[in-house]
């Protein structure tokens, strides 16, 4: 598949870069490279359960959304290049771990080598299913090569405005892409869930746990009230009954380290919402637009002011040792974490 990158054609941008020489939108070669490998147990329930998920968080994205907690590898390029074999290797000590899945996070734009490890990974033993976790910005063409490996599918429907993906995230186009991507993921991926029983403190404590199909993230963006409503509308008609809904409410603003060009045009960026905490009015707005859709199956999060879980990619422990356990850092290699 290594020749998928000499024309790279892999998401909806289609930049035809040779990516073994030169670099796309997506600022990436075309050799995985990787940030960070934890457990980590700030996903929705479902995908946490008891061991937390495998996460790997991939450097780059086919994105430059001006919010994300994630800029510092999505957009800075933080990150170290691994071959098939040292990602199947970090697969395998994720499940030792106690993982219950792998969890990829922005991998879009490096589908073709993430296939090619991820069978790799399998070869080798790894059992516990492989989570597809994107920002929705997906070629359904790409996402095909995927197919027989990954079996949860956790994207973003950011927006469906192009005026305000065009501007937040540099990609009028997302809303329609988004859209397409989720319709097959959803088609191709019926909901299989399971019950997973552990004893702690002396109880036994039951979980759902999700086997296959898809989960729908949206984050509420403060003072887009309206654009909310009609992401949660099309997920209506589209995806209730079929795939669980996530609404998030934690946006966050982002102490961003930057070049004072860069920090400009994140401004101007960021002037398309109120960067600010969501508030206890629209968190009324959105648990009275919850009960209106009645959707099926929908997680929402409780309103939080705390912003002490934005990571920083710079530290081995790029969270709190609450919210995940390091098993690999790009800058320090192999870290310590309790085995199940």
């Amino acid at each position: 598949m290594n020749d998928l990158y000499e024309n790279c054609l892999q998401c909806p941008r289609k930049c035809g870069v040779n990516r073994k020489e030169a670099l796309g939108f997506c600022k990436e070669p075309s050799q995985i490279r990787i940030a960070v490998a934890c457990l980590h147990f700030g996903e929705e329930p479902l995908i946490t359960v008891h061991g937390g998920s495998g996460t790997i968080f991939l450097t780059g994205c086919n994105l430059r959304c001006a919010f994300c907690q994630n800029y510092q590898i999505s957009q800075q390029g933080m990150g170290a290049s691994v071959s098939k074999e040292e990602f199947a290797e970090i697969c395998l000590r994720l499940e030792d771990a106690g993982a219950e899945n792998i969890n990829l996070v922005t991998g879009s734009h490096h589908i073709p080598a993430l296939a090619e490890g991820l069978t790799e990974a399998k070869k080798r033993g790894l059992k516990i299913p492989i989570c597809w976790n994107s920002s929705g910005y997906d070629s359904v063409e790409s996402l095909k090569m995927l197919e027989g490996l990954v079996t949860i599918w956790l994207p973003d429907l950011k927006t469906l405005s192009p005026e305000l993906s065009k501007s937040l995230c540099a990609a009028e186009d997302y809303p329609e892409r988004a859209k397409e991507a989720l319709k097959w993921m959803i088609s191709h991926n019926p909901l299989k869930l399971t019950t997973v029983k552990k004893e702690i403190d002396g109880k036994l404590v039951e979980k759902d746990k999700i086997l296959q199909g898809v989960i729908v993230r949206h984050l509420f963006l403060p003072g887009k009230f309206f654009e909310t409503a009609d992401v949660l509308q099309w997920l209506k008609e589209n995806a209730d009954g079929k795939a669980i809904i996530s609404l998030m409410s934690q946006y966050t603003p982002v102490p961003f380290k930057d070049s004072e060009e860069n920090l400009a045009k994140r401004k101007k960026a960021l002037s398309s919402i109120e960067n600010r905490l969501v508030n206890e009015n629209e968190d009324r707005d959105l648990r009275d637009l919850i009960e209106a859709y009645d959707f099926d199956y929908l997680f929402y999060q409780d309103l939080c002011a705390d912003t002490e879980w934005l990571p920083d990619f710079e530290r081995t422990q790029p969270f709190s040792y609450k919210l995940a356990k390091p098993i690999w850092h790009w800058h320090h290699g192999w870290c310590f974490a309790e085995s199940k």
